[in-house]
């Protein structure tokens, strides 16, 4: 088990430093909610289910439609920037 968390701790540390140093938002939020997904495997590790569902919840899920939302709205994916009804 130890591995394990070692294993996931690492990979934390690479997702970190991976969304600071990447130059496409995409990948960027791609790489946070996969940064939030583990962190709520670590959380059910250390045995608080309450922390990890928020973090799965929140962090993985709202977190990253609103960043999805935005990178839509501002036009770096999907449509044109600033595109009204």
């Amino acid at each position: 088990m130890n591995l394990a968390v070692a294993f996931l701790l690492t990979f934390l540390i690479v997702c970190a430093a991976s969304v600071a140093l990447t130059k496409d938002p995409l990948k960027a939020v791609l790489i946070q909610m996969g940064f939030s997904t583990v962190m709520a495997v670590i959380w059910l590790i250390l045995e608080s289910p309450d922390l990890a569902i928020t973090e799965a919840a929140v962090g993985a899920g709202v977190t990253g439609i609103l960043f999805f939302l935005t990178l839509r709205r501002i036009g770096l994916i999907g449509g044109k920037a600033g595109k009204k009804k």
